[in-house]
């Protein structure tokens, strides 16, 4: 009997590590599905005009960087984007080309990125949790029209 007790437990041990394992790696799902979620209303927000669902989704400090071409490198705020959001309202893109693509590339703590692609732009995202809640910190754009 005593000769199985140091297997016994090692098996025990085993067992034990694996479903602290899963369970270490279940909240990182969690937070990509919420980080998805957090592009996709933004985005979302954008098409539809709605910017106080965009809002929602931007960070106090949220800068973007739109790359377009040869011209030059321009920069907007979190204020920027609703104010042009509320003056524009929806996009005057046509239905079929309000898509998107959503990758949620990485989950690190509080920190994720994530790449937005439509049918004109790619968007490279850094968000940071705040409050509990994901907000789109920074982002890059590069146009491809």
């Amino acid at each position: 009997m005593q000769r199985y007790l140091p297997g016994f437990g090692l098996c025990l041990l085993l067992l034990l590590s694996l479903s602290t394992t899963a369970q270490e790696h279940k909240p990182a799902s969690d937070d990509a599905s919420a980080v998805r979620t957090t592009v996709t209303d933004y985005i979302e927000g954008y098409y539809a005009g709605d910017a106080n669902r965009m809002e929602q989704t931007l960070h106090p400090h949220y800068l973007k960087h739109v790359i377009h071409g040869d011209i030059q490198m321009r920069e907007k705020s979190a204020s920027q984007m609703i104010t042009e959001v509320r003056k524009n309202g929806p996009s005057d893109l046509p239905k079929a080309e309000k898509t998107e693509q959503v990758q949620v590339l990485d989950v690190a703590g509080e920190i994720a990125s994530a790449k937005l692609t439509t049918p004109h732009w790619v968007d490279y995202m850094t968000l940071a949790k705040a409050d509990g809640k994901w907000k789109i910190l920074s982002v890059v754009q590069m146009i491809n029209d």
